[in-house]
């Protein structure tokens, strides 16, 4: 499987050299400490690795449950199960960090709670439609914008805990509705959606940390970013996300997906989110 990642590598990176312009300007404004050097051996570790979540994102749509665990193993569940016994539902917040293909699968698969991945949808219907169905095989519900508050107003009303798995790395498609915050040298806003629903239901907010321990081997780590939302400051949740990712971004920078225009807004006069910053 790996062997077609390296051959994957050696397209991407040397002969089209994808979206190389935009990786390694991305990777100079989010570290001009760094020698050039440094950067060019982030920029090809990071092309592996990504050579390799292609790999283990079509491996993902196909493998079995018992295949999955071996590759995707959580350090301290109970961390999560706790809130399942007190009958909470919570939020997984992380980012496209690692692997997060595999999340989606192990949601429902390896948790007790009823697992909720809340994403963007492809463009393309036929291809959407079937890499959902794939990656719902194993209970995890997918939703999007267009329904995820019906869909977390639902399960709340009806007391069923569900574990929402909510990247916040993305770039958001409104530059007034997000939160915006200094991150990796940039001025960055922040998808707002994580604390809107921590602070309307009071779910605990738990990021989770995706380590790779070798090639094709993951372990997740759980850590508690906030209890009762309700009772912290407003912005307080985003802004300590923000900082955990960027911690780990800091640390093993090659992880992080780079290709992404990540920093294509600018910050207008009125940036902070209102009441209802997802409407």
């Amino acid at each position: 499987m790996y062997l077609l990642a390296d051959i994957i590598y050696l397209v991407a990176y040397r002969l089209i050299r994808y979206r190389l312009k935009v990786v390694r300007e991305n990777l100079a404004n989010s570290f001009p400490e760094k020698s050039k050097n440094e950067l060019r051996s982030i920029e090809r570790r990071y092309y592996r690795h990504l050579a390799d979540l292609l790999i283990e994102g079509i491996h993902n749509l196909y493998a079995s449950p018992s295949a999955i665990k071996r590759r995707y193993r959580f350090k301290n569940r109970q961390l999560v199960d706790r809130y399942y016994e007190q009958g909470r539902s919570i939020i997984l917040a992380s980012a496209h960090y690692n692997n997060w293909e595999y999340m989606v699968s192990s949601l429902n698969m390896q948790l007790l709670h009823h697992g909720i991945g809340v994403g963007k949808p492809l463009n393309d219907r036929m291809v959407a439609g079937f890499v959902n169905h794939r990656r719902t095989r194993f209970g995890t519900q997918v939703v999007f914008a267009n329904n995820v508050r019906q869909e977390v107003e639902f399960y709340d009303r009806h007391h069923v805990p569900c574990a929402l798995m909510m990247l916040g790395d993305q770039s958001p498609s409104d530059s007034v509705r997000c939160y915006w915050t200094q991150f990796l040298n940039h001025d960055t806003p922040f998808l707002y959606g994580t604390e809107y629903f921590a602070r309307k239901y009071n779910y605990p907010v738990i990021y989770y940390r995706v380590n790779k321990v070798r090639r094709g081997r993951y372990e997740v780590e759980f850590s508690l970013l906030c209890e009762n939302p309700q009772q912290v400051e407003q912005y307080s949740i985003v802004e300590q996300y923000a900082r955990t990712l960027e911690a780990d971004i800091r640390r093993q920078p090659e992880y992080w997906l780079w290709s992404h225009r990540r920093w294509k807004h600018k910050r207008p006069t009125d940036a902070h989110p209102k009441t209802d910053p997802i409407k």
